[in-house]
C-alpha cells in the first residue's frame, strides 16, 4: 500500500510539527540533565504530551547525567525493555521498574 502524494502545503505542515516535536523532546531532555524533572514527571507528561510520548526510553536514559549509551543499553536489558520501545509504549510494571532503578541510583 503506497500513501497519496503529499501536496506542498501538506508537506510543509508536516515538517513544521515534527519540527517542533523535536524541540519539545529536546527541551524535555535538557530539563531532565539539569535536574529540573524527574523521570516520574517525564513519564507522566508523556500520558499528555504527544511529543514527549514518542520518544524512545533509551533516549530518555542517556539524557541522565552519568549514563551514556553503553549503559542505557545495559539498563534496559535488565528490566527487559526493548532497545526499540517508546515513552508510550511502557507498561505499568517497566515503568515502575525504570522509576525505581533510577531512584536507587
Amino acid at each position: 500500500m503506497t500513501l497519496r502524494p503529499l501536496t506542498t502545503e501538506e508537506r510543509s505542515a508536516a515538517l513544521t510539527k515534527a519540527a517542533a516535536a523535536r524541540a519539545t523532546r529536546a527541551a524535555l531532555k535538557e530539563r531532565l540533565k539539569s535536574g529540573e524533572l524527574s523521570i516520574t514527571e517525564m513519564l507522566d507528561l508523556s500520558a499528555t504530551d504527544d511529543a514527549l510520548a514518542r520518544l524512545r526510553v533509551v533516549e530518555l536514559l542517556e539524557a541522565l547525567p552519568g549514563i551514556g549509551k553503553v549503559r542505557a543499553s545495559a539498563i534496559m536489558e535488565q528490566l527487559g525493555i526493548a532497545r526499540s520501545r517508546r515513552l508510550r509504549g511502557l507498561g505499568i510494571h517497566q515503568r515502575r521498574a525504570l522509576v525505581d532503578f533510577i531512584d536507587a541510583k
